[in-house]
């Protein structure tokens, strides 16, 4: 069978396809949390919990591929894991019970996250993987929006499974698609020697502040994009008024990761990195006006573009430390531990429509991230600049 030339266009987007399938419910946002409030009427909280749940698992499946990647055939386990959570997804359309469904979601979000995982270290692989990361935003937001845009509405008709349908289709594409993928064996890394400071050949030191900054903006970002909905509800805004609001806004994110996809490392990490968090800091804090529909979508919009402008950097920057593909399965999981700690954290403030405080919380969230980040970010910079210098 033909492959895609490892290092092209097409090669990209279908490793965004892989490495987007198993966790493809968060990029659907407020739509999946809400198809579980309007569609079997469970409370916010319950719904908060499914969803924390759903990606407590995708950080647990995440940490699992740290130890298979590199070692284990990633398309054996990619056709494996493709349909083990279609199968999930099948089961849970058929679940209206609160508990269960947290059980169930959990299972799906590990193997997904060992999906994730899995697909982020064949991205390491790559040759420009900050790239490729550009075009695994581009692929979430293009899907994601059109999610958003039908899913409450199908919700209304066809209840929760509405939701599970959009998950099965995306997986089966995405098995559809692994076949055409390059095998991307590992290369040796000549320079990972054991030294204090390291394990395994990889430098913790400047490693552990990235991994937290990643965790930081995760949680900061999915905490608030999951109530995004209920955020609108309680401001007097109409589901149908939302639902094309936050859809075309992320439509308008996708801009951020062409961005990343265009210019790559050109101009480094730690200047992209500095001026789209202290933006992403002033979209967050502008949900406080979500009464205005124009402020409402302008929030959705910038928030959406820098993240879709940011996670790439700080993904590439962990891909950077280790040429296996292992520190980028750390960053799924730490990625992962974030987007589900953010929604399990707003859940507990939200209270009866505690909204005002789970913005603020998630705008020091995206500050903690900035002041982690720029030290590492400036450095690896530094030595990406020696380096070009050397070669010429």
């Amino acid at each position: 069978m033909p492959k895609a030339a490892p290092e092209g266009l097409l090669s990209a987007i279908l490793l965004s396809f892989l490495s987007t399938a198993g966790l493809f419910y968060v990029n659907l946002g407020g739509a999946f949390l809400s198809a579980f409030v309007d569609g079997i009427g469970l409370s916010l909280e319950t719904a908060g919990y499914i969803t924390a749940a759903n990606k407590y698992g995708a950080a647990f499946g995440a940490l699992m591929a740290v130890f298979s990647a590199g070692r284990l055939p990633w398309r054996k386990i990619a056709y494996t894991v493709l349909i083990a959570i279609i199968a999930i997804d099948f089961i849970s359309m058929t679940i209206s019970n609160g508990d269960a469904l947290i059980a169930i979601r959990f299972l799906q979000g590990s193997f997904g996250g060992f999906l994730v995982g899995t697909g982020f270290s064949v991205i390491a692989r790559t040759k420009t993987p900050d790239r490729v990361f550009g075009m695994l935003l581009i692929v979430q937001y293009s899907f994601g929006s059109i999610g958003i845009m039908f899913i409450p509405g199908l919700v209304q008709t066809l209840g929760h499974s509405a939701v599970f349908w959009a998950l099965i289709i995306f997986s089966s594409l995405t098995l559809l698609m692994v076949p055409f993928l390059d095998d991307y064996k590992v290369t040796p890394d000549k320079g990972a020697t054991a030294s204090p400071g390291r394990f395994g050949g990889i430098a913790l030191a400047p490693l552990i502040p990235v991994l937290l900054a990643i965790f930081f903006f995760q949680a900061a970002n999915m905490g608030v994009a999951d109530y995004v909905f209920e955020l609108g509800k309680d401001k007097g805004l109409t589901t149908d008024l939302m639902s094309t609001l936050v859809g075309v806004a992320n439509w308008t994110a996708i801009g951020g990761a062409v961005l990343v996809y265009v210019f790559g490392v050109r101009f480094g990490r730690a200047l992209p990195l500095t001026i789209g968090l202290l933006i992403s800091i002033a979209g967050t804090l502008a949900f406080h006006w979500s009464g205005s529909a124009t402020v409402y979508f302008m929030a959705n919009a910038i928030t959406g573009i820098m993240w879709a402008f940011l996670i790439p950097y700080l993904l590439g920057l962990c891909t950077a430390f280790d040429k296996k593909g292992r520190t980028a399965s750390l960053a799924g999981f730490v990625s992962k531990m974030g987007l589900a700690s953010g929604p399990m954290i707003a859940a507990t403030l939200v209270g009866e429509g505690n909204f005002t405080l789970i913005i603020n919380v998630a705008a020091f969230g995206l500050l903690f991230c900035a002041l982690a980040a720029f030290s590492p970010a400036r450095k690896r910079d530094h030595l990406t600049h020696l380096s070009t210098i050397e070669k010429e």
